[in-house]
């Protein structure tokens, strides 16, 4: 017979309430994206209080969801409430994280990507039990699109001010003319917003995945960056070019990756001798104990959900995982045939990483 270990009591409170706290979050979620696709955070921008009739009116909604839903944003701290006026009021701050997704803190994105594994947790689930693969193409679209709105408030705040300056020569080659690709650029906001900041140089994205590639397409026409800002169908192992590149970049993809090594070796080959391999990687320690935080609780979960499972739906299938660290990371990079390897940059959610021949 089992024994049953010894429970304490207070332990038990402690992680119950933990619980109702996620469980809260998790749930809140879902009001989250319904108020982004809604647009009844962007009409309360403005910061006036504001009662749900006149917010169901301003947005064209029903009063008494309204109600519901805007006292779950109070019991969330996302609006704020005054019951000597029985109205609701979205704070500055709160309207700048949640209304305009070209900031550098708009932040509904992510929790779009997380409602995308939600819905695919019963495919999730069968590929952890039977330790076969999901691959990127598989997931719900939600996570196509939110993924790009997650991502590219940080390359705003990030890319053009620091990350390119603090690669040795790029900028003034970027600012004079030279030629980039980014490998897995999704719906492609990084090669555009670099378009957009060096108009003498030339982009091309590539990515496995049809209807990332179309979307980026689109975006890049939308922001008028076609004459210099294309995007192909292509893997990161055998996407063109041969001693063509100056600056090769991937973003937040590496560790997706089934064989890193092999597709370092094709990056080596595609840039010009004296061209430059940037990589951007989600933040993390090298040890797993240095991990165990609220960044590594996203990473270590998003990992579990999606990159481990992209990954092994690939040739070798090696799963870096996104909390691989930087001296995982150079391994790799050093492996497939790089000499140079450095962090160049870093913030709170990423690591950026130069290699050079």
């Amino acid at each position: 017979m089992t024994t049953q270990p010894a429970i304490n009591e207070d332990k038990v409170n402690e992680f119950v309430g933990r619980f109702v706290g996620d469980l809260g979050a998790v749930v809140h979620a879902a009001t989250v994206l319904i108020g982004d696709k809604l647009g009844l955070y962007k009409a309360m921008a403005d910061g006036k209080p504001i009662s749900a009739r006149e917010l169901a009116e301003r947005t064209g909604t029903d009063e008494r969801y309204m109600q519901e839903w805007l006292s779950a944003q109070a019991a969330s701290g996302y609006v704020e409430y005054d019951p000597t006026t029985e109205r609701f009021q979205l704070p500055a701050e709160q309207a700048f994280a949640l209304t305009n997704e070209y900031n550098p803190l708009f932040v509904p994105g992510g929790l779009q990507v997380a409602a995308s594994t939600i819905k695919d947790a019963g495919i999730l689930a069968e590929a952890i039990r039977t330790g076969k693969s999901v691959g990127w193409h598989e997931h719900h679209h939600d996570l196509y699109e939110g993924t790009e709105r997650f991502f590219r408030p940080n390359y705003i705040g990030n890319l053009v001010s620091a990350w390119i300056p603090a690669l040795e020569g790029v900028e003034h080659k970027l600012q004079i003319g030279a030629k980039v690709a980014d490998v897995g650029c999704g719906y492609g906001a990084s090669a555009i917003l670099l378009a957009q900041k060096y108009p003498n140089s030339t982009f091309v994205g590539f990515d496995y995945h049809e209807p990332s590639i179309a979307a980026a397409r689109k975006a890049a026409s939308e922001t008028g960056v076609t004459d210099r800002c294309s995007f192909e169908v292509a893997s990161a192992k055998q996407y063109p070019g041969a001693e063509e590149y100056d600056l090769v970049a991937f973003f937040d993809c590496l560790h997706d990756m089934g064989d890193p090594v092999g597709v370092a070796a094709h990056v080596l080959e595609t840039l010009k001798p004296d061209g430059t391999w940037m990589i951007v990687e989600p933040y993390a320690s090298d040890r797993l104990e240095d991990n165990l935080n609220s960044v590594g609780r996203v990473f270590y979960s998003a990992s579990t959900l999606l990159c481990v499972p992209a990954s092994k739906d690939q040739e070798v299938g090696l799963a870096l995982g996104a909390q691989a660290g930087e001296a995982r990371i150079r391994e790799v990079i050093t492996a497939g045939g790089f000499r140079h390897f450095q962090r160049a940059a870093e913030t709170a959610f990423n690591l950026v990483f130069e290699a050079r021949p």
